[in-house]
């Protein structure tokens, strides 16, 4: 019961603003960039910040908040925790066992002393979160990648067999006109152009092969919308991954 209480529910966001420090712009920014490199990588990293983490070592809450929400992906354990204690003037960066390769306890040390410490003690938390979580992306990108989304189907080969489809009925009807001979049926004319029939014909087959791979001309998106949770507010939650108390903590 009392880890229950000392612990909050499972958040929906990566960023976890329990205190209002962060203004909503400056909260959405951090979120958006967080999204996008957990869409991007599969690496998550939180930021949370409460008013106190009572009697707790900073360094215990963290490894357990971690454990407690499952950030990261579980079987990679590629989640990162920054987690500040506003009331307590502590901070630490808590790190998954598959992300204290990339992310060693002296660099998350260094993080929290350069990024973080002097502009929290400026009272620009935002700031100091911003650079920290930066430099957090600079260490582990590349070191995990998103799984692979399935194809859709029909993608792929389709536009070899359809081109050889296209061949196949223009030597057919070759053949058809020219055992039933007439002008009708020409392919290339006196002058060394083709036939209207013709060109009408594989217009129509090309704009065919184009409109079932989804790709003809002139079906340009527009992408202002597009990229899903790239653009923030998005996020899928957390994917149940795990950590050993990697990290390291400081205070201003």
């Amino acid at each position: 019961m009392a880890f229950a209480q000392d612990f909050p529910e499972r958040s929906n966001t990566l960023v976890t603003d329990f205190t209002n420090t962060l203004s909503a712009g400056d909260k959405q920014k951090l979120e958006t960039k967080l999204v996008a490199f957990n869409d991007s990588t599969s690496t998550q990293i939180a930021v949370v910040i409460l008013k106190s983490v009572g009697s707790y070592d900073i360094n215990d809450y963290g490894q357990q908040l971690l454990r407690k929400w499952g950030i990261g992906q579980k079987g990679k354990n590629n989640g990162i925790l920054v987690i500040v204690a506003i009331a307590d003037r502590k901070m630490a960066i808590q790190t998954g066992y598959g992300a204290e390769g990339p992310l060693p306890d002296a660099l998350t040390q260094r993080i929290i002393q350069n990024d973080m410490r002097p502009n929290f003690k400026a009272g620009d938390y935002y700031t100091g979160l911003d650079a920290a979580t930066d430099d957090i992306i600079k260490a582990t990108k590349g070191e995990f990648k998103a799984d692979a989304q399935p194809a859709e189907q029909g993608s792929g080969g389709d536009g070899a067999g359809i081109i050889i489809l296209i061949v196949i009925i223009v030597v057919i009807l070759i053949i058809i006109f020219r055992n039933r001979g007439g002008g009708g049926g020409q392919i290339i004319d006196r002058r060394g152009g083709a036939s209207p029939f013709w060109w009408f014909l594989a217009g129509s087959m090309l704009g065919s092969s184009n409109s079932n791979n989804g790709s003809g001309w002139g079906g340009f998106s527009g992408g202002g919308n597009d990229g899903g949770s790239s653009s923030g507010g998005d996020f899928g939650g957390f994917g149940g991954g795990d950590g050993g108390g990697g990290g390291s903590s400081g205070s201003w």
